[in-house]
């Protein structure tokens, strides 16, 4: 693979991966070759032991243009297929599956697929100067699969305007409606990145990864059987070697291993 071919980046630094999408030249545009670039990084993150969280950024002034729409017209003509959005489910499934908190920093534009990449994160800050829609609408086809994480998020009124508008819409819009969990200052977004990364290795990795299975599994649940299953939960989270060495560490006012 040449350098020109590259269009993930993954780098790991002090328990954080880093993943980049890192092909300005066509806007992030979800190829093929991109999109098999991602999934592999986001595996090889989830499965490096030292690893205890993802930031997914981008490089150039657009965060993911969605569907790279020359290479599936190419795709359509050569074989009369229509490839669609089917190479995005597996990344976006690893993404709401991983025991890893994923951290997803927006400074530019998102359309398309890229709002599920943003709505499949855990936490989503965007600078003032992001933009977002859901443009799919505009160009004949709906934001079918980017709907699982999405309405996930968002509340119904607000997918009804604009998934049917396909509007441009604001960072600010974007946290009030849910999609983000907030924007950032002016030029501080990667300051408040680093201090989102800071409190999440405070907490402890299997802790973590349980409060965010709950948070999917409990909602649609019936209080009853949620009630017994989070009881279940808590008294096996309290009585194992993690749960046991946060309250020691908590009671001898000393900072628990994970967090060194």
């Amino acid at each position: 693979m040449t350098m020109s071919d590259q269009l993930i980046t993954l780098e790991t630094s002090s328990k954080v991966a880093y993943l980049t999408l890192d092909s300005p030249a066509n806007r992030n545009a979800l190829s093929e070759a991109m999109l098999e670039q991602l999934l592999a990084a986001l595996g090889a993150a989830v499965g490096a032991p030292e690893v205890r969280l993802l930031v997914l950024s981008h490089t150039g002034s657009v965060f993911c243009s969605g569907a790279d729409l020359k290479e599936q017209a190419r795709i359509h003509q050569a074989t009369g297929a229509s490839p669609g959005a089917g190479g995005l489910v597996p990344i976006l499934e690893a993404m709401l599956a991983s025991p890893k908190p994923i951290i997803c920093r927006v400074d530019g534009a998102v359309r398309g697929g890229g709002m599920g990449l943003v709505a499949a994160s855990d936490v989503a800050i965007a600078s003032p100067a992001s933009s977002f829609a859901f443009s799919e609408v505009r160009v004949g086809v709906a934001p079918a699969v980017i709907s699982v994480p999405v309405l996930a998020r968002i509340s119904r009124t607000a997918a009804l305007e604009l998934f049917l508008t396909g509007r441009v819409f604001s960072a600010e819009e974007a946290a009030s409606a849910g999609l983000l969990t907030r924007t950032s200052q002016p030029g501080e977004l990667d300051q408040e990145i680093s201090a989102v990364v800071e409190e999440l290795l405070r907490g402890a990795p299997t802790a973590q990864a349980e409060a965010k299975r709950l948070i999917s599994a409990v909602p649609p649940m019936e209080p009853k059987a949620a009630f017994q299953l989070m009881i279940q939960l808590s008294a096996r989270l309290f009585s194992s070697p993690e749960g046991q060495e946060g309250m020691a560490a908590f009671k001898e006012r000393r900072p628990p291993p994970w967090s060194l």
